[in-house]
């Protein structure tokens, strides 16, 4: 049993649930947008011919790579953040699949850091990106202030 104090506490804890969800979207945006940058701007060749020698389709590895940049931009504004979150998240499950599955978790290319991203991809898919976002303003009556 939770006493009354303690109780307050936790439920004071809920009212900074859109700073918890800023935090999220900062860092998988901060993250994915510099992964993309690399392959976007510094060597989408080189991705391309990485991807196809996984036996993946060349094409897949522009996806990837824009899904990578772009996707992470809109999370990092909160700019139709669900549907990017859910394009990171299935980027990320197929580069654990077919990258970093055989490594194990924690061994040298494991695939822990891209579970860990996959997981607030995860999460931001279904929670949204928040009050502190562009889609709360973008949305019917999201900027009026209350």
């Amino acid at each position: 049993m939770v006493s009354s104090t303690g109780g307050n506490c936790l439920r004071y804890l809920d009212r900074l649930q859109p700073l918890a969800l800023l935090v999220m979207r900062l860092a998988l945006g901060a993250v994915m947008v510099g992964h993309g940058y690399q392959k976007v701007f510094g060597g989408l060749h080189h991705h391309v011919q990485f991807v196809t020698s996984l036996g993946l389709p060349g094409w897949t590895a522009y996806l990837s790579a824009f899904t990578e940049f772009f996707g992470g931009l809109l999370v990092l504004i909160g700019l139709l953040t669900r549907v990017a979150a859910f394009a990171i998240c299935v980027n990320l499950s197929v580069a654990i699949a077919k990258v970093h599955f055989h490594n194990g978790l924690m061994g040298n290319g494991g695939y822990e850091f891209p579970l860990a991203l996959a997981a607030l991809a995860f999460g931001l898919t279904f929670l949204g990106a928040g009050p502190i976002a562009f889609d709360h303003i973008r949305a019917p009556g999201g900027g009026k202030l209350k």
